[in-house]
């Protein structure tokens, strides 16, 4: 009898541990969900940001513009991203419904994002959505809202985002129309992300006013690798995150050289060699896109005062970034192509192949045959696609060691 009640004692004593230290992981996790909109933005060590919506994030699987933007704003940070973007998805993820029934659509849609295990989530929807006119508003809205009741349980933060507009349509009249039924909905997001705290980035606006500048989709629907390179920006700066680059400026004089900004004067430099300096650069740049149309701003500006008349050659890491007058260098001189240009475009090459990893992990080509109904004949690979998670695991590494700047030396030589 005093042996049971021992061993009673032993085990109440054991759950009861078990039960605190449960607690006591629990508890951060939730506390997490505590949001303040208009707090400053920043994402934290072992923070797990996850994409989920319509095209708006399917379609930057090719460009990954919106990860690399936020990846290179924290370099020293171990932060991880999920794309689960579908295309044609809406709220109740009736996209996704190709497996079997069950499980359902938005089965799958809770399944997703419980699975990619978020600490922040960027959400994209109404675009879809907003086809079905002022009849389907209520309907979105409960749908979002019990989307934000996921996230909430999960301990997560959300972010919500706008849907973009039209571009073009068969008449400037249903174009009018579509757009102004998208701002319709895009109020009612902002207005959910007002009544639960969230925050809320409105895209419709911002991308309406660069349209005209620049062709910003492949078909007035879908961005464009510009698009993305500019929702990214808006995105950045919706956000409250500063400038990438700040300007520098060298001052030359008879046998000195003093530098304000990011700019540092080396001592050690060449006799042949006008000026070397280094620059401290916080954030490697964004790539432009390759039909760049001068909408980008991909380095620091540069000003050289105090140089006698000729051209003059920078160079960096044996490569040579331009040549310009000493009154082109005076009036100051756009840093955009060299070593940390190429450095943030192999950054984004490892971030894409990352992306491609997880893709083809999480929806495979054959689901039906590996993870549906027919599982019987095929789901063997089921291993095998767990398996990938060793090789994003090792990607996610290599983008952890490539995403802060490298150290360069920039040399100012006339050219003779």
């Amino acid at each position: 009898m005093k042996k049971s009640t021992v061993l009673a004692q032993i085990g109440y004593r054991i759950f009861l541990f078990f039960f605190i230290c449960q607690t006591a992981v629990a508890q951060p996790r939730a506390a997490s969900a505590a949001e303040t909109p208009n707090a400053p933005f920043e994402l934290k060590n072992g923070d797990r940001v996850v994409f989920v919506g319509n095209s708006l994030f399917e379609n930057d699987f090719q460009y990954g513009y919106l990860e690399l933007a936020l990846t290179t704003r924290w370099p020293d940070r171990n932060v991880t991203y999920r794309n689960l973007g579908w295309t044609g998805d809406n709220v109740y993820g009736v996209a996704r419904s190709t497996i079997t029934n069950p499980p359902t659509g938005y089965e799958l849609l809770m399944e997703h994002l419980t699975k990619a295990a978020p600490t922040l989530v960027f959400i994209g929807y109404g675009g879809i959505e907003a086809q079905e006119g002022e009849a389907g508003l209520t309907n979105f809205i409960d749908g979002l809202a019990k989307l934000l009741d996921k996230v909430d349980q999960l301990g997560a933060k959300a972010i919500l985002l706008s849907p973009i507009p039209i571009l073009s349509a068969e008449s400037a009249e249903q174009m009018a129309r579509q757009n102004a039924m998208l701002e319709t909905y895009a109020s009612a997001v902002a207005r959910l992300a007002a009544e639960r705290g969230k925050r809320y980035i409105d895209l419709f606006k911002p991308m309406q006013a660069i349209s005209p500048r620049a062709p910003i989709t492949d078909n007035g629907i879908h961005l464009n690798e510009t698009g993305y390179y500019r929702l990214a920006t808006i995105l950045e700066q919706s956000l409250g995150l500063g400038p990438r680059h700040k300007p520098a400026t060298i001052s030359m004089a008879k046998n000195t050289a003093a530098a304000t900004g990011p700019a540092h004067i080396r001592d050690d430099a060449d006799k042949r060699v006008t000026v070397a300096f280094t620059l401290e650069e916080p954030y490697l740049p964004l790539p432009p896109p390759v039909d760049d149309k001068g909408l980008t701003d991909t380095g620091p500006m540069l000003k050289i005062t105090g140089l006698k008349k000729g051209f003059y050659t920078l160079t960096a890491d044996r490569m040579t970034l331009v040549t310009a007058s000493a009154k082109e260098w005076e009036e100051g001189v756009l840093l955009n192509q060299g070593g940390s240009l190429i450095q943030a475009r192999e950054l984004q090459q490892m971030i894409l192949k990352k992306n491609d990893l997880f893709y083809f992990q999480y929806r495979p080509l054959n689901t039906t045959y590996i993870l549906g109904f027919r599982s019987y004949e095929q789901g063997r690979h089921v291993k095998g696609l767990e398996e990938q998670s060793i090789l994003i695991k090792w990607l996610e590494g290599q983008i952890a060691v490539h995403r802060t700047p490298a150290s360069r030396v920039y040399q100012l030589s006339l050219l003779k």
